[in-house]
């Protein structure tokens, strides 16, 4: 079975920025400490464009990241991040192989 990625992109509202990271900071590290089937979590800034970010996460199996979407602080934490960003966030979902 293969594990399930996600590869999110958001684009800060400048004055929001520090805000985001703070966020997902926290996100990142409840999702470690509280799903043991989520392999990889990260936030990743963009050297050119501060404001400019891509989340990567990975998780065993579907079931995995069902979990993660119904986990109580996800509902807690989304939502301020939506706010955070200009525009619409872009999501692409991928299966890890190999």
């Amino acid at each position: 079975m293969s594990g399930k990625s996600f590869i999110a992109e958001l684009r800060a509202r400048p004055e929001k920025r520090d805000e985001l990271i703070r966020l997902q900071a926290e996100l990142k590290a409840l999702a470690h400490a509280q799903e043991p089937d989520l392999i990889v979590y990260e936030l990743f800034q963009s050297d050119e464009d501060p404001d400019l970010f891509q989340v990567v996460a990975t998780f065993r199996d579907d079931a995995a990241f069902d979990h993660h979407m119904q986990i109580d602080f996800h509902d807690r934490l989304v939502p301020p991040i939506l706010d955070c960003l200009d525009g619409e966030m872009k999501l692409a979902f991928y299966r890890s192989l190999g």
